[in-house]
């Protein structure tokens, strides 16, 4: 690279170290309160050059399967260079939606792929062994401190995964192979010192595979990522390749991009993306289910209609749902007594569910179950709102899903089912309509 090429460079480095200091002094404090990124998420996501626009977005959340994203932040070797969706609010907005982001670094590449470098002005990993890589080491350094930098800008806090994009290369090249180890090795080693989770990008045939026999082989010699992001597009949607040992990276440290760029649609928006599955952390995983009215059990796969003189644990489930809801004050007895029956029918003409008697239907069950916060649900939830759809679509269309809190393949299933009864679009995705479906008891 000529001298003046050199000093250009770090004369923009400079400015950008200068700019991303003023832009974090001026980031909103609300940054501070965004939370660690991607956390514990079993599901899956997408990843396309130019971060949405928040329309799009929003269009995406309330119709797609997705709830991850990859967006480029930082890199010289980037395609998208220029970000002008990408800023604190946008992430701020994205993760109060419960979006799980992906920030991605695509700087140097590796010294023999024939791909780079893309502008003329973007670096690749120096190649030189001298002093064990030491200028592949610098450069996978740097470009965690510059992508710490523009990260905490955005508000992408400490704790969040910041993902490395190394395209493929030839492995059977030797040193270019061994620089960039090197240099993934100083990335996360850099950014373990920062306060943030390494995460790299490859094929699974090139730099993934490079660095599981590093793992296996040479052990201790690298700093390997904590989690990898592998591209193997087989279209199958898990994290599993043989190119990488079943030990390596689980639990909780893979994702695979399934998929290559294809158009998708949803809510009348269509995005060219890459596919993603994600396990990372614990995954989607429930926390145990709090008590409920001193111990009375909710959860059963079928509720058939409670009437008069019926008795037993599901008319303390009713019992318990009527307590809960305030229309009924009497011990759980599990006996359909005339006060449990009294308190029916007044739900019935307080939420308009016809026709209004004293017994516990479908429509009353579907309705009782889902009372509470109307929120988006979809693929990759976990917790007691996902129970309580459990519950009501077990109630409204007698689907006998587990109700284990995690929203996964059988629910999301069963979601698209009950949205084709009630005329609903299709879309496995729980929505605000969705939960007004449920809370008007509809089948």
């Amino acid at each position: 690279m000529p001298a003046h090429t050199r000093l250009v460079r770090r004369l923009t480095r400079a400015v950008l170290a200068v700019a991303v200091a003023a832009s974090v002094m001026a980031a909103p404090a609300a940054s501070a309160a965004n939370p660690p990124t991607p956390g514990n998420f079993t599901g899956y996501g997408f990843d396309q050059c130019l971060a949405p626009s928040q329309s799009a977005m929003d269009a995406w959340l309330s119709s797609s399967p997705f709830w991850a994203v990859g967006i480029y932040i930082s890199g010289d070797s980037r395609a998208c260079r220029y970000q002008p969706n990408l800023t604190p609010a946008w992430i701020g907005e994205q993760l109060r939606n419960g979006w799980r982001l992906l920030p991605i670094t695509l700087g140097p590449q590796a010294s023999c792929s024939d791909r780079f470098p893309r502008y003329g002005d973007d670096e690749t990993i120096d190649p030189r062994s001298a002093s064990n890589y030491r200028e592949a080491r610098r450069q996978g350094r740097r470009e965690a401190s510059d992508t710490v930098a523009v990260a905490r800008s955005l508000g992408i806090v400490q704790g969040s995964t910041l993902w490395y994009d190394l395209e493929a290369y030839d492995i059977g090249n030797r040193s270019c192979r061994e620089s960039a180890l090197y240099f993934t090795s100083a990335w996360t080693a850099q950014l373990h010192r920062l306060g943030y989770v390494s995460g790299v990008y490859s094929s699974a045939a090139s730099h993934i595979l490079a660095m599981d026999d590093a793992r296996v082989d040479r052990p201790g010699t690298f700093a390997l990522p904590d989690r990898i992001w592998i591209a193997r597009w087989d279209e199958v949607a898990n994290t599993s390749t043989g190119y990488v040992r079943e030990d390596g990276w689980r639990p909780g440290g893979r994702m695979k991009q399934y998929r290559g760029g294809h158009n998708e649609t949803h809510g009348g928006v269509t995005i060219n993306i890459d596919s993603n599955f994600l396990d990372l952390g614990r995954g989607s995983v429930a926390r145990p289910e709090r008590a409920h009215c001193g111990g009375v059990r909710l959860n059963f796969r079928t509720y058939p209609a409670l009437r008069r003189e019926a008795t037993g644990s599901r008319v303390r489930a009713a019992q318990c749902l009527l307590t809960q809801t305030g229309f009924y004050s009497g011990p759980a007895t599990g006996t359909m007594d005339s006060a449990t029956r009294d308190a029916v029918r007044a739900y019935r003409l307080d939420r308009g569910l016809l026709p209004a008697n004293r017994n516990v239907g479908a429509a009353v069950w579907t309705a009782l179950h889902s009372e509470g916060r109307k929120a988006i649900v979809k693929h990759g939830a976990a917790g007691e709102m996902v129970r309580r759809l459990q519950r009501s679509l077990n109630a409204a269309t007698g689907a006998k899903l587990a109700v284990d809190g995690t929203f996964a393949g059988a629910t999301t299933s069963a979601v698209a089912s009950y949205q084709r009864r009630v005329g609903a679009p299709d879309t496995g995705v729980v929505t605000v309509q969705t939960w007004s479906h449920l809370q008007r008891g509809e089948r």
